[in-house]
């Protein structure tokens, strides 16, 4: 249904020109000023633009959570063990490696730095894992590890918007609305595509990391809280029913009706859309967001308290929204950017306080969805922005707390369920850390691959915005057939 093609349909030469301000050319230059108009080239219906729609083919994988551990965590201590580095701790850095090089907060001639953490091999795959992941390392079998990963950023925000909308500026439709832009939602009680932040700091990119740019909006990213109102402003203000919501709502929705006839835009159609969504999710969205109702070994598995805004418990959310269907889950979590400027961004007792809040939630995540069936359709995808210097950040070289500086051309991400290959590690970084060694993997490749395993052939799905067709991985972009089961 296209409502701006079907009101043009029943108009007469005579009207059209009659309206034109002043003629064709003022109609052209308005045309060419606002850019043009986006086109959709997914067919869904702007009555109910979530409802479900197929992929290009079999999808391996019916939903997504991805966890983003905002700031970037230090592969290199937690990931990627490199004895060779840790053999050479104090060394001056290769001048190979710091040649023609720019570095967030370091200068000069910095000096190599090792892990302070034991590493040891863990499952069947033999996966390496430091001893700050105590919890993470019994599941490696069930994790594909991603050691050649590589970005073209190295400042948070920046790198996080290339990493989620394809761009490192803003403006983009993020990872989430392009996923449900092409699927739609199996639940049209709650929304397709949901944020989850902890820690109490927005993601570097903003809002923008999960919006919906040139997208319509419903297909945004619906930020919901494990602590108070599960969504803001979507519950009844004080002194109305829920029958004259609805009374109300049905006014407003046949004055839209009526603009909608009129002037034929898409997006009054989704306006209409999101508030008969919101009224729906009024009484669907406290219901799944009320992990209480979780039995107590559940929430002792994920370390959840119900009424807290964690990490953990957005992870128990997680799992409780796509067993819902909810298509795409993000959950962001602030504090992983160890500069070890203090000894809470530090490598050693910082860097394993904060894996205590991550760690066990994470592999009980994993656990969970096995246990109930709902792994091998669910895409766990784990990791930061950007990678960590095998080198001493700059400002605290004479320092006792380590820290490392950002650092984007090899480091770690790992994926797990949703048709992705357990117990395996694709890729790899040269012997002390620095560069992609062998099968490197760029950021839109990663973008290509879990749109693959939904479905979706990431060159096929775009979005004719002015002018040009614009796609998730932008015009790059490789399937990671390694990591495929």
């Amino acid at each position: 249904m296209n409502l701006q093609h079907e009101q043009l349909q029943h108009r007469t030469r005579r009207q059209f020109l009659g309206e034109a301000s002043m003629g064709l050319g003022a109609a052209a230059f308005a045309s060419l000023m606002s850019g043009g108009t986006a086109r959709a080239d997914v067919r869904f219906d702007p009555i109910q633009p979530l409802r479900a729609r197929q992929p290009h083919f079999a999808p391996k994988a019916k939903s997504v959570i991805y966890l983003h551990m905002t700031g970037s965590p230090p592969g290199l201590d937690l990931f990627d063990y490199k004895p060779e580095l840790v053999k050479r701790e104090g060394q001056n850095c290769p001048d190979e490696f710091l040649k023609g090089r720019r570095f967030a907060f370091t200068s000069g001639v910095p000096k190599l730095m090792g892990t302070p953490h034991q590493f040891a091999q863990h499952g069947q795959g033999g996966a390496w894992l430091s001893d700050a992941l105590p919890e993470l390392a019994k599941q490696a079998d069930d994790i594909a590890f991603i050691k050649s990963m590589t970005t073209d950023q190295f400042n948070h925000a920046p790198a996080e918007l290339l990493l989620y909308t394809g761009s490192a500026r803003e403006g983009r439709p993020s990872m989430g609305s392009w996923v449900t832009y092409g699927l739609g939602s199996e639940n049209q009680n709650l929304p397709g595509f949901v944020a989850l932040i902890s820690s109490g700091v927005q993601p570097n990119g903003g809002k923008n990391s999960f919006g919906n740019g040139f997208l319509p909006s419903v297909f945004q990213g619906v930020q919901c809280r494990s602590k108070g109102d599960p969504v803001l402003y979507v519950s009844n203000p004080k002194g109305m029913s829920r029958e004259l919501r609805r009374k109300s709502l049905d006014a407003l929705n046949d004055l839209n009706r009526l603009q909608a006839a009129e002037l034929g835009s898409p997006e009054t159609l989704t306006r209409i859309a999101q508030y008969e969504m919101a009224f729906r999710m009024q009484a669907s969205v406290p219901e799944v967001m009320d992990i209480s109702k979780e039995p107590k070994h559940i929430l002792d598995a994920y370390d959840a308290k119900p009424g807290a805004g964690s990490l953990a418990n957005n992870i128990l959310l997680a799992r409780r929204l796509v067993e819902k269907g909810v298509r795409f889950v993000h959950l962001f979590d602030w504090g992983w950017d160890f500069h070890g400027t203090g000894v809470g961004t530090g490598l050693g007792k910082g860097l394993r306080d904060k894996c205590k809040t991550m760690d066990k939630p994470v592999a009980a995540l994993i656990r969970d969805l096995k246990q109930r069936g709902l792994l091998d359709e669910t895409l766990i995808v784990w990791g930061g922005e950007f990678g960590r210097t095998p080198f001493r950040e700059g400002r605290t070289a004479k320092s006792k707390v380590l820290g490392r500086d950002h650092y984007p051309d090899v480091y770690t991400q790992w994926m797990a369920g949703g048709g992705v290959k357990g117990g395996i590690t694709h890729g790899a970084s040269d012997e002390l850390g620095f560069k992609v060694a062998e099968d490197k993997v760029h950021v839109h490749d990663l973008q290509a691959t879990i749109l693959h395993q939904l479905g979706f052939d990431h060159e096929r799905l775009f979005y004719r915005f002015q002018g040009r067709k614009y796609r998730l991985t932008d015009v790059h972009g490789k399937v990671v057939k390694g990591v495929l089961a």
